[in-house]
């Protein structure tokens, strides 16, 4: 099966839950046992609040859009996220320890566990950041 869809969201905490929402309505077009959908979901969800909270320093009051675009070929799944914030420093995003318990900070931990892959790359199309999630299905 092969499906690309992408749609855009405002960028705020309050777009999340439509984030979460079209990432269901895409997986739910694939045949994957429900908790692979739901942990792809988890990792959409994840890297959406980190480009709200780090691209964006949580700042509510912003017209600025990201993009998410999920495609599957053959059985090569590649969920991208195009945003105009801060520009990330590949090298600078990491989780927080797992022995300090607290919450929060664990987002980039869970999508590596979840994806094959995760890299940023140069976008041609005038955004700030181009992140890229993999994973074999």
């Amino acid at each position: 099966m092969n499906l690309s869809e992408s749609k855009d969201f405002l960028v705020s905490s309050a777009s999340l839950k439509d984030v979460r929402t079209f990432s269901r309505d895409v997986f739910n077009k694939i045949n994957l046992p429900q908790d692979q959908k739901d942990e792809l979901v988890l990792a959409i969800a994840e890297a959406a609040q980190n480009i709200v909270k780090h691209g964006y320093k949580g700042v509510e009051e912003t017209s600025d859009r990201m993009e998410i675009k999920i495609s599957l070929e053959d059985s090569n799944l590649e969920i991208g996220f195009y945003d105009k914030g801060k520009a990330v420093v590949p090298g600078n995003v990491q989780h927080r320890k797992l022995d300090d318990i607290k919450p929060g900070g664990l987002g980039t931990y869970f999508i590596k566990q979840i994806m094959d892959n995760a890299v940023f790359k140069k976008d041609q199309k005038g955004w700030v950041n181009h992140l890229v999630l993999t994973k074999k299905i």
